[in-house]
């Protein structure tokens, strides 16, 4: 069951769910709007040849209150907001209608687990044949609640726990390298 405005704000304002910082402008009827923050990542290309499932990739860092991201270009951006998502209902990222109608596609992987704490990484990837200005503190996609039939068993306490700005693929920290790498 997908969550409507007055059940997100009963669950904001019961302390249940937690968004800050909290603007109500944002809520929408099935949803609330996340705001662009200041950090930014983009793969270090003089580092690598290519990118693997089992290295750690390096990232440049960039932190201002916008970014340019060229034609065709792929990088990472985090959530003005940081949120802690309670046991029983989960979260996923949509980017805005206006957003992707200029090109954007925002996150490939937007599942937000319950029991997850801290602001949310995105994937942004421009497909338009021109650059793409982005501004800090504007409106750049959106998470939609869901109430699951039950409560999880283990709640989210992942590799991304806790996150406080952008943060690179810890894919290579994955339970099966590591017990590979270990026998």
């Amino acid at each position: 069951m997908i969550l409507s405005d007055t059940h997100i704000k009963d669950r904001i304002h019961s302390g249940e769910l937690v968004i800050e910082p909290y603007d109500p402008d944002c809520l929408q009827p099935a949803s609330i709007d996340c705001r662009l923050g200041t950090h930014f990542l983009k793969v270090n290309e003089s580092m690598h040849s290519h990118i693997t499932l089992t290295d750690e990739i390096t990232y440049t860092e960039i932190n201002q209150d916008f970014i340019v991201i060229p034609a065709h270009s792929f990088l990472l951006a985090t959530t003005k907001e940081t949120f802690k998502i309670p046991n029983g209902i989960t979260a996923f990222v949509e980017g805005r209608s206006s957003i992707g109608r200029i090109g954007l596609f925002i996150q490939n992987a937007g599942w937000v687990d319950p029991g997850f704490e801290g602001s949310i990484t995105l994937e942004l990837y421009n497909a338009n044949s021109l650059p793409i200005r982005l501004d800090a503190n504007r409106r750049i996609c959106q998470l939609v609640f869901c109430k699951m039939t039950s409560l999880a068993e283990q709640p989210y306490k992942g590799k991304y726990f806790q996150q406080s700005q952008s943060v690179g693929s810890r894919i290579f920290k994955d339970k099966e390298l590591l017990k590979s790498v270990e026998a």
